[in-house]
């Protein structure tokens, strides 16, 4: 592995603040497959196999989690809450966060039709590194790892209850506020036509209030709802 590559990972580890002692399983988590079999690490293998592994240890931190956090939710809540917290837009958010894009091995095709930026690969690509951290540092480091990064999430689903509708809520919130309200714009869409993905944001004037994600423009839209809710609603109180 070049020099310029392990400077990378070493990035990367810090922002996941954990250190890993086989880089190169770090580096098989950001492998796409169109990178496979293209440069000169002909050998290196693509990053679905821990992409497998990871959901299933992010779906047990997760459910564990809301076992003990949350005795009161039953079954069925555990359920719409858990597949709330794992699902595209979300693990998308958390990847940019980490600016996972940033380190990822992808083919030239995917590179330049914006792979980088796409939910999909994003979301896939956390999955692989929870797998990497699972496999390298153990369950409990995983665990706490996950749990700073989702807590917050998984609670804003629980209060807010999955399916709400955020368009709804920000529109009240933002014309209480100023009497106007945002508008939607798709900004980007990404991939062929049987798999697009949409690129929302939710502008208040010129001022970008939050982005989103989706298959489709309207889950895209409530996608980025959310988002400026969620930073709304972190705003200090005048």
């Amino acid at each position: 592995m070049n020099p310029k590559r392990l400077k990378d990972l070493q990035e990367l580890q810090d922002l996941l603040g954990a250190q890993l002692r086989q880089q190169d399983l770090l580096n098989q988590s950001l492998t796409h497959t169109s990178y496979v079999g293209e440069g000169s690490e002909s050998r290196l293998a693509s990053n679905q196999r821990l992409e497998f592994l990871g959901d299933s240890v992010l779906g047990l931190v997760i459910s564990n989690y809301l076992f003990d956090r949350h005795p009161e939710l039953s079954e069925g809540q555990m359920t719409k809450i858990k597949a709330a917290a794992v699902s595209e837009p979300i693990l998308c958010q958390l990847a940019q966060k980490l600016n996972l894009g940033n380190y990822i091995l992808l083919g030239r095709g995917e590179e330049t039709t914006g792979g980088r930026q796409r939910p999909s690969i994003l979301s896939d690509t956390f999955e692989a590194v929870v797998a990497a951290l699972y496999l390298d540092v153990g369950f409990e480091a995983t665990r706490g790892f996950l749990i700073s990064q989702f807590a917050g999430a998984i609670e804003d689903i629980k209060d807010q209850r999955h399916g709400q509708d955020y368009k709804s809520l920000l529109q009240e919130k933002v014309q209480e506020k100023t009497g106007k309200a945002p508008l939607y714009q798709v900004v980007q869409e990404i991939g062929p036509d049987h798999d697009k993905r949409f690129v929302v944001e939710v502008c208040l004037e010129e001022r970008v209030l939050g982005r989103g994600y989706g298959s489709s423009k309207k889950e895209a839209e409530q996608a980025a709802a959310s988002e400026a809710l969620n930073a709304l609603n972190s705003q200090p109180q005048e």
